[in-house]
Formats: structure tokens, C-alpha cells, sequence
């Protein structure tokens, strides 16, 4: 039984804690476990509240909430997306979130979500293409070679068994970094010079890049028929990577309609434009890939569910470790009605 003390600390798993857990769970497990954890949760979709992410968006970048429940549990994650902070030597998106008991509000975790975003992501983009990709499939092209492509990569061959990927990036450090990360991953890596020598031979091509505009990173020419594209670089207003006829080859599926028409690829198209939600798809409620030659898009913004869920797999994988301390981030008087009474009896810090 805990003290009324100990009830207001809340789990905490810093950026060292999480590393901690990734290399104690071992990258692929974690992704494959964290997949699943996702798709357990989008079969339980119809128990969430969803809301399009509550966005503060200027010229340089957006800052996001992005909240959900089932009904138990809470959860949020605050995350930005800045693609000019990386000439700084920022990082062009950072993250925390917390997960909270719906029935006394009370927190049950606070978490960094950088490193936990990028992974998430990487699981998400390969649960949708076990679903959806040819099968098969053993080559995936990575166009944008940034924070999130490696993470991309090691999950696409954890999760759908791919065995090559062509990498390339406008910046050729950028793919230099990435081959150098994936030369003990088991993949066979081709660093290429331009998107259309990347795709050539690929059944998955993932576009991950970074500049907040309209841009055309793959044109209507360049995909052929029967091929899976996992666009997860168009995720705001005003920031795209596909030409929009390729849109319209293709069978569309997303996370959430309502989000994915302000912020994805679809943005381009009418707002009537057919799409399939992903979770029909993992519930057997709508179809997937149709057919060998069909051309199908995963959409991808990134939904609060997800975050629930990556943060729900953390609560449970930190218990009895080490990767978490605890945070006195709660007041906790004697008396729950005298809060003043709890800080008027307290010894200032640093008095002695």
C-alpha cells in the first residue's frame, strides 16, 4: 500500500532512462512490440476520444497538444516540428508526454518523447505497411535521411521483413550518417544520387523530409504500379512531398480524416476525396491492398492514439526496471482542503 506521500510521485523516464530501455529491450523487440501495442489499441478505436491536434503554427514552425482517452487513461504529448531549428543545431522536433487515471486525474507517467516519437512513428509506418505493402516485399526506398529514417528502416525490416534500402537525401552528409547507422543492421544499404535511382526496384517508398512547403519529392512518373508509399513528411498545413496525380492513382489510407485533411498529402485533393481509415483495415471492417498492381499511400500525420499507445507500452516495460524515477511533481498536503496550510508550514529551500 503506498503513503499518501508516495502516491504523488509520478513515474519519470528521462532521455538517458529511455535510451536505457531501448538498448535493455533491444531496438526491433521494442518495435515490434510497440507495433503491436498500436494495433491493439486501433482495434479498440470506436473506446477513444479524437480530436484533431490543437496546433499554434507561425513562419518558422508549429507547436502541438495532441490528447486522446479510452475512458481509463489520459494521455497528451506537446510536440513541435521547427525544420529551420536543424541550422542551429537544434533538433527539428521534440516531445514529452504524460499519461493520467481518468478517474481521479491523477498522472501515472511523464515521459520524453523525441527519441519515443521517432520510434513510434517508425512502428506505426511499418504496421501500416504489413497491411498494405506487396507481399513480399524486400526493398524500401528512403528519401530524407534525417533523425527518423534509420528508425524507419530497422522497423520496416522487423516488422515486414524488407532486406535492402536505397537511401537518399538532398544533403549528402545525410545519407553518409545514415548508411554509417545501418551498417551493423543486417540491411543491405545503396546510397543513391537522386530520388528516381532511389525507387528503382523498391515495393515501399518512404518520403521523410523536412522543409515546411509544398514540394513535389516524388512525381506521377517516377511510381509505378503495385508499389507502397509511406509519406510521413507532409504532416502541417502547407507541407506536402507528393505530386497530387499521384494522389489520385492511388488507394489512400490515413489515421484520422479530419487531422490528415488539414496536415497530409490529401490536403491537395477535394475535401470529399475517398479515404480509408487505417483501423477498418486492421479490424477487417474495410479492405486493404486490392489487388498485385494497385498503387496504395499511407497518409501519415501521426494521431494522439499512437502517443497513448507508445506511452501505455512504456508505463508497462518500466515497471520493476531501473529506466524511471519518480518526480515529486504533485502537491500532497495532509488535508486535501489545506493547501495553503501545506506551504505555510514548509522549511524554505536553502535555509537551513
Amino acid at each position: 500500500m503506498l503513503t499518501p506521500s508516495e502516491k504523488a510521485l509520478v513515474p519519470f523516464v528521462s532521455v538517458d532512462h529511455m535510451m536505457g530501455l531501448v538498448h535493455h529491450l533491444g531496438l526491433p523487440d521494442m518495435l515490434r512490440d510497440l507495433a503491436q501495442c498500436i494495433e491493439d489499441d486501433f482495434r479498440r478505436w470506436p473506446h477513444f476520444d479524437k480530436t484533431p491536434r490543437v496546433a499554434s503554427h507561425s513562419d518558422v514552425g508549429v507547436i502541438e497538444l495532441m490528447p486522446t482517452s479510452d475512458g481509463a487513461l489520459y494521455g497528451f504529448k506537446y510536440v513541435n516540428g521547427h525544420p529551420g531549428n536543424m541550422r542551429a543545431g537544434l533538433q527539428t522536433v521534440t516531445a514529452f508526454g504524460m499519461l493520467a487515471r481518468v478517474d481521479n486525474g491523477y498522472p501515472v507517467l511523464l515521459s520524453e518523447m523525441t527519441l519515443l516519437t521517432a520510434i513510434r512513428t517508425a512502428a506505426t509506418s511499418a504496421l501500416a505497411a504489413r497491411h498494405l505493402a506487396p507481399s513480399g516485399a524486400s526493398t524500401m526506398a528512403m528519401i530524407g535521411n534525417g533523425a527518423q529514417s534509420e528508425f524507419q528502416c530497422i522497423a520496416m525490416q522487423a516488422i515486414c521483413g524488407i532486406s535492402h534500402v536505397r537511401l537518399y537525401d538532398i544533403d549528402a552528409s545525410a545519407t553518409a550518417k545514415a548508411a554509417r547507422n545501418l551498417g551493423r543492421s543486417g540491411l543491405q544499404v545503396t546510397v543513391c544520387s537522386s530520388p528516381q535511382e532511389a525507387i528503382e526496384g523498391a515495393q515501399i517508398i518512404t518520403t521523410c523530409t523536412a522543409d515546411k512547403q509544398y514540394a513535389t519529392i516524388l512525381t506521377d512518373n517516377m511510381v509505378g504500379a503495385g508499389v507502397h508509399i509511406n509519406a510521413i513528411g507532409g504532416d502541417c498545413p502547407g507541407k506536402t512531398e507528393l505530386h497530387p496525380d499521384i494522389l489520385r492513382r492511388a488507394a489512400i489510407f490515413v489515421e484520422y480524416p479530419e487531422q490528415t485533411r488539414i496536415e497530409g498529402e490529401i490536403q491537395q485533393l477535394p475535401a470529399d476525396h475517398p479515404v480509408t481509415e487505417l483501423w477498418e483495415v486492421i479490424t477487417g471492417a474495410a479492405q486493404g491492398r486490392a489487388d498485385a498492381g494497385q498503387i496504395t499511400l499511407f497518409d501519415s500525420v501521426g494521431f494522439a492514439i499512437e502517443d497513448f499507445s507508445a506511452l501505455r507500452f512504456i508505463r508497462d516495460r518500466i515497471e520493476g526496471t531501473e529506466f524511471f524515477q519518480p518526480l515529486d511533481l504533485l502537491a500532497d498536503p495532509d488535508d486535501p482542503r489545506d493547501l495553503f496550510g501545506m506551504l505555510a508550514r514548509a522549511k524554505p529551500v536553502g535555509t537551513g
